[in-house]
């Protein structure tokens, strides 16, 4: 009965140091897709902008514009892209009318699966271009009335 029991015990502290192991996710982009991103005042002017899903264990998170950037082995940045319903709530039509818009900068941890939103200070997504040096982001900043740039290295 001893024996068994020595047995039993050794079996489990074998097996919790396994149970307490992560699974591994898998992180991976889709192929590009071209889609039509409406510009300027009255958005008359359309561009095609390619556009490619994020996927996190075969799980679309988010879509993405632009090369990821690597900030270390296990993170890194992606634009981040995202359509809108451009009807209004009062507005009587029955499709929807969606509209892509470019967003800010997202981290993803490779490990984790972890996906965070970036906030960039005075960062316009309308207008500032980011440039990448490690884990440095470069951008001109836009003040909130629209008169002001500022030269931000964050």
């Amino acid at each position: 009965m001893r024996r068994a029991l020595q047995v039993l015990l050794s079996l489990m502290l074998c097996t919790s140091g396994v149970l307490g192991v992560s699974k591994p996710h898998v992180v991976a982009f889709g192929k590009w897709t071209s889609i039509k991103w409406c510009v300027g005042p009255e958005e008359r002017k359309c561009l095609d902008l390619k556009v490619r899903a994020l996927y996190i264990d075969s799980r679309i998170k988010e879509f993405t514009v632009g090369a990821p950037h690597d900030i270390t082995e296990r993170l890194f940045v992606v634009r981040r892209a995202f359509r809108v319903n451009d009807n209004l709530p009062a507005e009587l039509v029955s499709p929807p009318r969606w509209v892509w818009q470019r967003g800010g900068w997202l981290l993803a941890d490779r490990i984790t699966g972890h996906i965070s939103l970036i906030n960039l200070p005075e960062f316009d997504s309308y207008y500032s271009v980011v440039s990448w040096y490690r884990d440095y982001a470069a951008y001109w900043g836009v003040s909130d009335d629209g008169k002001k740039l500022f030269a931000v290295v964050f």
